[in-house]
């Protein structure tokens, strides 16, 4: 199934309420999952080389990474970095911050620009 733009939207507004409910942990992975998904997106808008290298259409970390790359944009790849840090800080090791997650939360959000 494939995520659309709103899903996207819907994710980034659930997260900015879990944050102010001071959830750091949710609010990081469901502004991660955004970025994600908005990756894939965007790999398939452009047809990416990546998205042939999809087995059974799952994605690994290495393909988000490969695609960012091929992405070519600066900002891309500044946004993708910072959730991949709330996804590993935030979520997995659960030792970001609230005062980090407030201070990125603008720049994930940038995402939407681009889909």
């Amino acid at each position: 199934m494939l995520t659309s733009p709103q899903q996207i939207r819907d994710w980034i507004k659930e997260a900015d309420e879990l944050l102010e409910k001071g959830d750091v942990v949710q609010a990081s992975e469901k502004y991660y999952k955004a970025v994600e998904e908005a990756i894939k997106i965007l790999s398939r808008k452009y047809n990416l080389g990546v998205v042939k290298r999809l087995r059974h259409g799952r994605w690994s970390s290495e393909l988000l990474f490969d695609a960012v790359n091929e992405l070519r944009s600066d900002e891309v790849k500044e946004i993708w970095y910072i959730a991949w840090e709330l996804h590993v800080d935030g979520f997995h090791e659960m030792i970001l911050t609230e005062e980090r997650l407030r201070l990125v939360k603008d720049k994930i959000k940038k995402i939407l620009n681009y889909l």
